[in-house]
């Protein structure tokens, strides 16, 4: 492990152009586009880029291939749901994706918090179970990743007997980044989290859930360990007034996208949604500028993602890029060390942070944070 580490920045990858302010054109899997999109990103100076998963979309894992075919630095960070597939599968797929891309793979673990959205691929597990899974999923998963002689497991959910993978990650270590914010969620992260994923919250949420996590990876000896990372939609104007009416566009587009597909009363399964529903609550502006009119209009909702890519990142930095950046830098002093920066328009919103909003944050925040404060990579 390095003695230091500087921020991280991850963008986000999609299989077409499209997203809750645009409707997707094009073919379905759109190789032109994904592969325009993947060096966009790394010619902006992100780090790694985000695969979502969806029980409705393209393979992830096969897009983030294409993605490593047309790059040669960025890092594919690929989300990966839990009981769809076995565990040492998974752990063959992802360390054969890390020695065809060179060492840059990386997984999101996402448990799943809408239980429509888990049955549509065989998952009937209930929530809490979901994570209680997760953890013994995890388990399997490192033990085939570090393993060298065949080892056995015994859980509630696998079982394994006399299991040896030749092919393990090229990295010293896979890095697992983890999302969801409901106590059995943050019951997994404290023993399996590299990086925790939060949505963009104002920063006393932010705080508080940094605690929690950290609390949790106390209890099992991994105090310092979780790295944090923030999931944030810049939009950003040459001039404050300039990047509001930009949002309001933003917004107006989103509404006519939604059509007949907005999202009924009621508040969202998953907890992370919630948290966002509550703040969207408290006011439009929060803290210096993150605002939640995408949030308030979607429900924070992830049920429509298939038809219209919403999904419960919705809240938004908005100002020029020198307010976006003194608002994240504020976030990095809580502890946030990787920004999750996706715009509405994938591939114009990329080379607009790689040119305004990278630099500024890279040149606001020290090189380096303390080694005992970051986990393998």
């Amino acid at each position: 492990m390095s003695a230091t580490h500087r921020v991280e920045f991850i963008g986000f990858l999609s299989h077409r152009e499209a997203s809750e302010a645009r409707p997707g054109d094009g073919p379905l899997v759109d190789k032109a586009f994904l592969g325009a999109c993947a060096r966009a990103q790394e010619h902006a100076g992100f780090d790694r880029a985000l695969i979502a998963y969806h029980s409705t979309a393209p393979d992830g894992l096969q897009v983030a291939a294409q993605a490593a075919q047309e790059t040669r630095r960025l890092g594919l960070l690929v989300a990966h749901r839990p009981g769809v597939i076995a565990p040492t599968v998974a752990a063959r797929q992802f360390a054969t994706f890390d020695h065809f891309s060179d060492g840059r793979a990386a997984i999101n673990i996402i448990s799943g918090g809408d239980a429509a959205e888990q049955r549509r691929d065989g998952d009937f597990l209930d929530h809490d179970e979901r994570y209680a899974r997760t953890d013994e999923y995890l388990d399997v998963l490192k033990h085939a990743w570090r393993s060298r002689e065949p080892f056995d497991f015994e859980g509630r959910y696998y079982r394994v007997k006399e299991h040896f993978a030749q092919v393990q990650p090229l990295q010293a270590h896979l890095p697992i980044y983890f999302s969801g914010s409901s106590p059995a969620a943050l019951k997994v992260a404290g023993r399996h989290a590299d990086v925790f994923m939060m949505w963009g919250e104002p920063l006393a949420g932010i705080a508080e859930q940094i605690a929690a996590v950290r609390a949790a990876a106390a209890r099992h000896g991994r105090a310092g360990a979780v790295r944090f990372s923030l999931s944030v939609r810049p939009i950003l104007g040459a001039t404050e007034a300039e990047a509001w009416a930009r949002a309001e566009r933003v917004r107006d587009a989103v509404r006519t996208r939604l059509g007949s597909a907005r999202p009924a009363g009621g508040m969202p399964q998953n907890t992370g949604s919630q948290r966002l529903l509550e703040f969207a609550a408290r006011g439009e502006v929060l803290d210096s500028c993150l605002w939640t009119g995408i949030t308030a209009l979607t429900g924070a909702s992830s049920g429509a993602a298939a038809s219209t890519g919403i999904g419960g990142n919705s809240t938004a930095l908005v100002g020029t890029p020198e307010q976006v950046a003194d608002a994240l830098v504020a976030y990095h002093r809580l502890g946030v060390d990787t920004f999750l920066v996706r715009g509405f328009d994938l591939l114009a919103d990329a080379l607009q942070y790689g040119s305004e909003l990278l630099p500024r944050v890279r040149g606001k925040i020290p090189a380096s944070i303390p080694a005992a404060a970051l986990a393998p990579f």
